[in-house]
């Protein structure tokens, strides 16, 4: 069975590759010669709370 800390470290570890798969799409989609200003915003937003919820995550352990 899991332990509270094992199940904290995995979740933080999937948060931490969905903030890297959302950089490798932000830097993708900047190589376009129009990005799309709607994909950035979407992107940039979405990373952004993946990265406060690692920050809280991190804080509550």
């Amino acid at each position: 069975m899991p332990t509270k800390r094992g199940n904290v470290r995995g979740r933080l570890q999937s948060l931490r590759n969905r903030h890297a798969e959302l950089s490798a799409q932000l830097e993708n989609e900047l190589k376009h010669p129009r990005p799309s200003e709607m994909a950035l915003k979407r992107l940039k937003l979405e990373k952004l709370r993946i990265k406060e919820e690692i920050e809280m995550e991190a804080r509550s352990n």
